[in-house]
């Protein structure tokens, strides 16, 4: 093994590990300022809360776009377990703040618990289906690889079909958001947009390295990228703004939410993550997210 090969190798794992503690950091302070905020956000409604946390959330996207103005490119070892961290991270957002808070709402109103899982199930499966018919009308292209050069109008297509599918991403999230503050439990919320914009930073610097490699200037990369997550807002605004007009459709839109959620997570982020060779660093990635989502949502309750 090269010198150089070993210097990579250390810097990687000490990338990994300052990773690490900034997260630990992150967990520590929101715990620590919870309280505060809490009192802020209680003045607020289900609109205002789900279409500010959705926006904030969306800009996590551009945080995370932030590195390459120091850096041209990330290794695939590095983006695959970047893209398992922020799947595990919207899995157990979608099991905690969505599917369980649903369950519990849904057996409350109808007073049966084989009522409640059909339309949770019900709801899911109306959330997934959603997204599949989106992917399947709106032309797009996941994930683009490879450096190329140049400016033809084929390569400027194939960027932008590769935004859409960001943006396909970033819709439900939104939603999941807004619909997150329609309960009664407001932490609930607060802790599904805190982790889907801890998912946001990773897709972030993947978005604009991937735009990098297709010639766009740094500035550029980062603009589009930033344009990317305003998505998001708009996902928060329909979700919040339709159990705020109809209370009886919150645990509806919570599932179906979970199932757009889980599509997205299923059909691209972990597909994509093992398609290099990568598997173990991605599957660490899902398990490191999954485990910091937890973590947040135990802190916040």
């Amino acid at each position: 093994m090269s010198d150089d090969h070993l210097s990579r190798r250390g810097m990687l794992n000490a990338g990994m590990l300052l990773a690490l503690l900034a997260l630990a950091v992150f967990v520590a302070a929101t715990g620590a300022i919870w309280p505060a905020l809490q009192v802020w956000l209680a003045d607020l409604s289900t609109l205002q809360l789900g279409v500010l946390a959705s926006f904030v959330a969306g800009m996590f996207t551009a945080v995370g776009a932030i590195p390459i103005f120091f850096l041209r490119r990330i290794s695939r070892e590095v983006e695959d377990t970047l893209m398992g961290f922020g799947a595990g991270v919207m899995l157990a957002a979608t099991a905690f703040e969505l599917v369980l808070p649903a369950a519990a709402i849904a057996e409350a109103d109808l007073g049966n618990s084989w009522l409640a899982a059909l339309l949770v199930g019900t709801g899911i499966a109306l959330g997934g289906g959603f997204l599949l018919a989106l992917h399947r009308l709106v032309p797009h292209e996941h994930f683009v690889t490879g450096p190329q050069s140049g400016a033809d109008p084929k390569k400027i297509r194939r960027v932008w079909l590769f935004v859409f599918a960001i943006a396909l991403h970033n819709l439900p999230e939104g939603l999941a958001v807004g619909v997150g503050f329609g309960g009664e439990d407001l932490s609930d919320g607060v802790a599904l947009a805190i982790g889907i914009g801890l998912q946001n930073i990773p897709e972030g610097l993947v978005v604009a390295v991937a735009l990098m490699t297709l010639g766009y200037s740094r500035l550029a990369a980062f603009g589009v990228t930033l344009l990317t997550g305003l998505v998001q807002p708009v996902g928060g605004l329909i979700g919040a703004g339709a159990v705020t007009l109809m209370e009886m459709l919150l645990p509806w839109g919570l599932a179906f939410a979970a199932g757009a959620m889980l599509f997205v997570i299923s059909h691209e982020i972990i597909p994509e993550s093992h398609r290099k060779g990568h598997e173990g660093k991605a599957t660490f990635g899902v398990l490191l997210g999954f485990i910091v989502m937890l973590t947040i949502d135990m802190v916040l309750d």
